[in-house]
């Protein structure tokens, strides 16, 4: 027991740690004006008119040393809809330890994900891409509301990815990506199988070719942990641009969810954000038109999602750039082919960090000159310094050298006629034919296509067109992969052709080509086409036509009615208020270039 003596004491010491306390405290208070001059958290944290601001803050913990720190938004995507997203909550607080040992304040908080895989193939798959738009816009929020003055974003579905890139170059703050990582290969009788196996069996099934118990057998091993679809979809496409654009460590996109080195990733993504704030390097320093061409060269030469096409657009309009599908198939033209990933070849995401990840695809397309070494990233150092130690990998047949590809072209085409004067696109990766003609097959919604493959109501060499699935006519510019899927499981995968205005999952493969525009829902030519009307596609030249005459298209518009839809509210409704066409990213606001001023700068 403490004596009196001890006691006073102990008491002595305990009112002068308290008085060095305060000492501390008032000096970084002082400290933080200087720190916090040109940031947007000064608004919240610093002089005597924000005391109240200051109250919440103490009421969760934080120290006054805390918050005259910078604060951190930690922007998560986790939820449990779907392996995507499981493992980002873990991972964002290890973001958060990285940010405290740099002297930073993180505050986390989540936003929403759709998961395309669990929305595909019924009306649930509108909410796919304005998912993405309010991923964006609810981040913006957050962060604006908050007075934020960086972020790590933490993303692992499909729209989640572009959603948060776009929102850290729409606010301009120092940010940093962090992709969730991808799933493992499951293991169905010895072959390495995926999610996209699983829809094709549904089309196998269908036929008669595969039982009810080995169709639940599938489904039960395909997906054996957390992480994103493990294929070159659109998830580790755009995981392979955040990298390749310059928002992302180098390597941090290609570690699968399940390995313990993203916690290494996460922890450095901390620490980095906290560096581009003393060096105020920003988003719309990285994020370039050479960056954007460096994001497409990386989609073709790894055979990617044709999903990237929208999405790239949509991050140059955030920083008031033009960049629309033409560019991304300009690039797109001249790129090889080098990267021997499913859906059109043998790999998935894990084999290719296993033989030397994302930075090994770069390096051979920067030595050949397909890729600017000069764009700036969030390392502080450029695209070329990034890649000087890189060493080829000549064990593995995962990537090949630039100079040797798979195929001279890259792996996605653009396309261009009288049916899509405002453009379209088709992944060719792995096809060995790319040229189709045939008598179109006309259907309004994936519903009533979807339905005449699964009852076998259609006939080899037809080309399918489904229409008014649009970003206005969806509204909200579905995904075919069920229809797509469903077709190859049949055996009619490369018996067909299939065109819409909607959308292709990064998982589709065979002659599918989507985002033809105008789109329906306004009156382009994909509208006015009728049964039996021929259509060609070359997707070696880029074209796409009706056989028909200007003057037979002009007739069919001057009868062509516009439709509604059953969204007539809600925010699907809203979302179709507002959406652009699809050749500019289906983007919602003026961007950039309709700016006044950029969070960052408040």
């Amino acid at each position: 027991m403490a004596t009196p003596k001890n006691m006073k004491a102990s008491g002595t010491k305990m009112a002068s740690a308290k008085k060095n306390s305060k000492k501390s405290d008032k000096k970084s208070a002082e400290g933080s004006q200087g720190i916090k001059a040109n940031l947007p958290s000064r608004h919240t944290t610093v002089g005597p008119a924000k005391a109240p601001h200051r109250s919440y803050l103490y009421a969760m913990g934080l120290s006054e040393a805390e918050i005259n720190q910078p604060l951190i938004g930690v922007a998560s995507c986790w939820n449990e809809a779907a392996p995507c997203n499981i493992s980002l909550m873990r991972q964002a607080q290890v973001v958060k330890k990285g940010v405290a040992a740099a002297r930073g304040t993180p505050r986390e908080f989540c936003t929403i994900t759709v998961t395309d895989g669990i929305a595909m193939g019924h009306q649930g798959m509108k909410a796919s891409l304005v998912s993405r738009d309010v991923i964006a816009d609810s981040i913006e929020l957050t962060m604006r509301g908050h007075c934020y003055d960086a972020i790590v974003g933490l993303a692992g579905c499909d729209k989640s990815l572009p959603g948060m890139m776009m929102a850290m170059v729409r606010l301009n703050v120092p940010s940093v990506f962090i992709y969730g990582g991808s799933i493992l290969p499951g293991n169905f009788r010895g072959e390495e199988v995926t999610v996209q196996n699983v829809f094709e069996a549904v089309g196998i099934h269908s036929v008669g070719n595969m039982s009810d118990e080995d169709l639940k057998e599938l489904e039960q091993v395909a997906c054996p942990s957390a992480g994103s679809c493990g294929a070159q979809f659109t998830a580790n496409t755009m995981a392979t641009v955040a990298e390749a654009i310059g928002l992302a460590l180098p390597y941090s996109c290609g570690a699968p969810a399940p390995y313990e080195i993203r916690d290494k990733f996460s922890y450095a993504s901390g620490e980095k954000v906290m560096e581009l704030i003393k060096k105020n390097i920003r988003p719309r320093d990285i994020v370039t038109i050479k960056a954007l061409e460096n994001a497409a060269a990386v989609v073709a030469a790894s055979g990617g999602s044709t999903n990237a096409a929208l999405h790239l657009p949509a991050i140059a309009h955030e920083c008031g750039i033009k960049f629309d599908l033409f560019d991304v198939a300009r690039i797109f033209k001249k790129t090889p082919y080098i990267a021997d990933l499913k859906p059109g070849g043998k790999y998935v995401a894990k084999d290719m960090f296993e033989a030397g990840g994302i930075p090994l695809l770069m390096k051979t397309l920067l030595d050949q000159g397909f890729l600017h070494g000069d764009c700036m990233t969030v390392t502080g150092k450029t695209i070329a310094e990034n890649m000087e130690k890189v060493k080829w990998n000549p064990s593995q047949d995962v990537i090949y050298p630039a100079d040797k590809p798979i195929t001279k072209t890259g792996g996605v085409v653009g396309l261009k006629g009288n049916i899509a004067q405002e453009g379209a696109i088709v992944k060719v990766a792995g096809m060995d034919s790319l040229k189709f003609t045939g008598p179109a097959r006309c259907f309004d919604s994936e519903e009533e296509c979807f339905d005449a493959v699964q009852n076998k109501k259609y006939k080899e060499g037809e080309v399918l067109v489904i229409r008014y699935e649009g970003p206005k006519g969806g509204p909200g510019m579905r995904e075919m992969l069920s229809t797509t899927a469903a077709l190859y499981g049949q055996g009619m995968g490369d018996k067909v052709a299939l065109i819409t205005d909607g959308r292709f999952s990064g998982a589709t493969r065979g002659f599918c080509i989507g985002h033809v525009g105008p789109e329906a829902a306004v009156g382009g030519p994909i509208a006015l086409i009728r049964d039996g009307d021929i259509i060609e596609i070359d997707a070696v030249k880029g074209k796409l036509n009706v056989l028909l005459s200007d003057k037979e298209l002009k007739a069919r518009a001057k009868k062509w009615k516009p439709r509604t839809t059953d969204y007539q509210s809600g925010v699907i409704w809203k979302y179709a208020q507002t959406v652009g066409n699809a050749r500019d990213g289906a983007v919602t606001h003026p961007g950039g270039k309709g700016e006044t001023h950029i969070y960052a700068d408040i």
